[in-house]
């Protein structure tokens, strides 16, 4: 008897110890791997990126929900937003929803080739965690089946403080310029 209960608590550790270190798995882009993603250093992200942001998308860090930057996001208009680390568009104001939880909430990435998805189990149990494409970064994570009424049933849970909002006049102009795509934070 105690030999089936130590081989069943084997088995436990072993499951998730593999859930840990298996591979990201990107599930709305399952072949994409992004091999020109940028790489910085700790010292470089540190000196581009507030020590918040350097939390949030650097270290999978979340902030705290109804802050300042949510209030704010809930009153912009049409535009675009980016990922503050390296400028990737990630999400458009047209799939902006209240879902009421305290974070910014899309139903869709409007670039889904700069989003993409990995199962993380941090907590113990599985989340579908948001990062960018194109610098590796942390933004938040995905929920599924919630019932809101969208198109695709789904809520990009993203923190506010790795995002950058452009509106919309504005985006018209930084598509048409060569500095799309670069870090303009520098």
């Amino acid at each position: 008897m105690r030999s089936n209960a130590f081989i069943c608590c084997l088995l436990a550790i072993l499951s998730l110890l593999f859930f840990i270190w298996s591979p990201l798995e990107s599930s709305d882009n399952k072949n994409m791997i992004n091999k020109n993603i940028i790489e910085r250093t700790d010292a470089e992200w540190k000196k581009i990126l507030s020590p918040e942001q350097y939390r949030i998308l650097r270290e999978a860090g979340t902030e705290r929900p109804n802050g300042k930057i949510y209030i704010e996001i809930k009153k912009q208009g049409p535009g675009t937003y980016y990922c503050v680390g390296c400028d990737a568009e990630l999400f458009s104001s047209k799939e902006k929803f209240d879902s009421k939880c305290g974070w910014p909430s899309f139903y869709d990435p409007s670039k889904a080739k700069n989003v993409k998805t990995s199962v993380d189990y941090l907590l113990g149990y599985p989340r579908t965690e948001v990062l960018c494409a194109v610098c590796d970064g942390h933004l938040g994570h995905v929920f599924e089946g919630e019932g809101f009424d969208t198109p695709t049933d789904k809520r990009y849970c993203i923190n506010g403080t790795v995002l950058k909002f452009v509106p919309l006049s504005e985006v018209k102009t930084k598509d048409s310029d060569s500095s799309v795509g670069k870090n303009i934070n520098k």
